[in-house]
């Protein structure tokens, strides 16, 4: 493998046997590959956590911008009362 660096990895005894037992089960060639794959898998989830904060920020200014707060009950009971009306006008037609 190129370009690689040596460091060291401090894990609590429990890391270290979870680490040693899928190794010698065969599911890892080396506790490098081990480590590796968990970086990818941090650095995945970081990323989906970024992009999920930039989407609920995009989402907040959207909603920020939409226009004044309204009453969430009054709203519903409004919605009620539009579609109890568009289904008497279809009853009568």
């Amino acid at each position: 493998m190129a370009n690689v660096e040596k460091v060291t990895v401090a894990l609590t005894p429990e890391m270290t046997a979870m680490m040693r037992e899928v190794v010698e089960a065969g599911e890892y060639a080396s506790a490098s590959e081990v480590m590796r794959e968990a970086l990818r898998d941090w650095k995945h989830r970081r990323t989906q956590r970024t992009k999920a904060i930039e989407e609920l920020g995009r989402l907040w200014d959207a909603g920020m911008n939409s226009g004044p707060a309204i009453n969430g009950e009054e709203a519903v009971a409004r919605i009620g009362q539009k579609l109890d009306a568009r289904i008497a006008e279809r009853g009568a037609e």
